[in-house]
Order: C-alpha cells, then sequence, then structure tokens
C-alpha cells in the first residue's frame, strides 16, 4: 500500500492539471493508496477555499473517493462522522478534533462557535475553556 499526499486526491477530484491530473488518477486507480486523515483534512480545506467547493460537495467528492476498491482512509469511520457533521453547519476540523477525541472525557476550546455547534449536534462533551 502507498501513502498519497493532498495533491494527488485533489488532481484525482478535480481533473483540473493536464499532466498531473491522469497521473493522479492512473496511481489511484491502479494501486493500494492509503489517505491518512491529515491528508484528508488538508484536501477538504483545498477543495473549499482554493476550489470554492460547498461542503456537501466535498462531503459527496470525499466520500466517493473513499469508496473506491483501491483507497484506505485512516480512521474512516471518523471522517465519516466528521463529514455528516460539516453537513450539517460544523466546521470540518473541528468535527475532525471532536470525533479523535472521542476517547478522552471532553474537549476544551475557546472557539465558542465550535462548543455551540457541537452541542447543536448532541455533543455535549466539548465546552468551553
Amino acid at each position: 500500500m502507498l501513502a498519497i499526499d493532498t495533491n494527488l486526491i485533489v488532481r484525482y477530484l478535480t481533473g483540473d492539471h493536464p499532466e498531473q491530473s491522469p497521473r493522479a488518477r492512473a496511481l489511484i486507480d491502479g494501486e493500494l493508496v492509503f489517505a491518512p486523515i491529515t491528508v484528508v483534512l488538508e484536501v477538504e480545506w483545498v477543495l473549499r477555499s482554493a476550489y470554492d467547493y460547498q461542503p456537501r460537495e466535498v462531503a459527496r467528492a470525499l466520500r466517493a473517493f473513499a469508496g473506491l476498491p483501491t483507497v484506505t482512509v485512516e480512521n474512516a469511520a471518523v471522517v465519516a462522522a466528521a463529514l455528516d457533521l460539516a453537513e450539517a453547519g460544523m466546521d470540518f476540523a473541528d468535527a475532525l478534533h471532536l470525533g479523535k477525541s472521542d476517547h478522552c472525557d471532553g474537549l476544551a476550546t475557546f472557539d465558542r462557535k465550535f462548543a455551540r455547534a457541537a452541542r447543536a449536534a448532541g455533543h455535549d462533551r466539548v465546552r468551553e475553556a
């Protein structure tokens, strides 16, 4: 299995580069690949900030990518739950932080918006520091 970086996934999903996109597609479709959760986080940010994808478009693209037979996403269940929360209005990075800290008693933050969004989504263990 080969770990892949953000730029390969972005090129695969957007098809925006005449040379790199076909190479990314050939590699990802032709080999078993691993997408670390940090790479998924960065892909979400790039799609949203550089390509103006909306949360639903990001979620659809990342779910399709994660569903490819050659792709393994680190902590796939956490990523899927974070995508659900992002579609409901929570920041994707915050949703990942929440999911990755699920084994803890709680999560403290100075980010009031994050705390409110988490509580609204039924995650009462996020609190303001």
